[in-house]
């Protein structure tokens, strides 16, 4: 039995890799992730720190990383309910990346065309 790891290439049109490219290049995947980098939070909390969302936005954002493994959601029998959004170390693996480029980003924002 192999237990070789094998490579994606995102080059490629079949190549799978390219689900998980698309959900972490979009904007609002790489905010919450960058804001979970810090801690669990609830949902009200990410909302309030990604200024501009809507609630329908955040929500399909959220179960789409969780879908992924990004994060994970934990439900505490409270009344009313809390709920936590959490990164896996998957996520926290892909943070990194995302932060250094929200970091590129915001140094260089004086070089980009207006």
């Amino acid at each position: 039995m192999s237990t070789a790891h094998h490579r994606g290439d995102a080059y490629s049109a079949t190549c799978p890799c390219r689900g998980m490219l698309d959900l972490l290049a979009d904007k609002w995947s790489a905010l919450i992730i960058g804001a979970l980098r810090s801690g669990p939070m609830r949902f009200g909390e990410l909302r309030t720190r990604l200024d501009g969302i809507s609630p329908k936005v955040l929500t399909a954002t959220l179960r789409r990383l969780e879908e992924h493994g990004i994060l994970t959601r934990t439900v505490y029998p409270a009344v009313p309910l809390h709920v936590e959004y959490a990164l896996t170390d998957l996520g926290a693996d892909a943070s990194v990346p995302l932060d250094a480029l929200r970091d590129w980003v915001e140094d260089n924002l004086p070089r980009f065309p207006h």
